[in-house]
């Protein structure tokens, strides 16, 4: 069984949280003001990365050797020869990013459960509750805290439920690193709960599963 993703999403229908595991397509980098910090670094939105270099020396991106020197910010500068593109070792191919921006991404992922959840409701009554759904490539499952937090974990399709593993993330780590931790402002609006207890005793609960592939 392969488990792929978790989000996290507070009683804001704000994402909080995300971390995965073997997801193949990355999320792409969010629009600015499309998520909040410390939900997960990699797609924060950053300023203009060419705008925080120094112009004092440029790295190649292949090789890291230095292709460009200014010394002296008042004097004319000289530029040196261009680089080969080589490196000894071969550089992997970047992995393959989703056309969609992550901030939309969690959108739909939260749009989906919520209109599930509550098409259950209404066709089945108030006792049923909405714990996954299965597709031809994924499935999904939730666990809603009484506080409104809701867990999603996406996996592959032929799993069993992972409600079990999203009770233990709450009990365990989120109530340990999270709830009880003075330094994360829960439902501030301004900021998600990421942390580095957090987010290290989630991999090491995930991977220490004996389902997990």
């Amino acid at each position: 069984m392969t488990i792929y993703s978790l989000y996290i999403f507070d009683r804001h229908c704000t994402c909080v949280y995300y971390q995965d595991w073997h997801r193949t397509i990355r999320p792409k980098t969010a629009v600015e003001g499309g998520m909040l910090p410390a939900v997960y670094a990699p797609v924060y939105p950053s300023a203009n990365a060419d705008a925080s270099y120094s112009n004092r020396n440029t790295l190649s991106a292949s090789s890291g050797i230095v292709v460009a020197v200014n010394v002296n910010d008042d004097g004319p500068t000289t530029p040196l020869p261009a680089q080969q593109a080589y490196s000894p070792i071969a550089p992997q191919p970047p992995p393959p990013t989703s056309s969609l921006s992550f901030d939309e991404e969690a959108k739909l992922v939260y749009g989906v459960v919520l209109s599930l959840r509550n098409m259950v409701k209404k066709l089945s009554g108030k006792d049923e509750q909405f714990v996954n759904y299965q597709t031809s490539t994924y499935k999904l499952h939730l666990y809603e805290t009484p506080s409104g937090y809701k867990f999603v974990m996406l996996s592959d399709p032929n799993a069993d439920s992972l409600r079990f593993v999203l009770r233990q993330i709450y009990a365990g780590p989120f109530l340990e690193y999270v709830v009880r931790n003075p330094l994360v402002e829960m439902d501030s609006k301004a900021h998600g709960i990421d942390n580095d207890y957090f987010r290290v005793s989630t991999d090491r609960l995930v991977r220490g599963l004996t389902v997990f592939q």
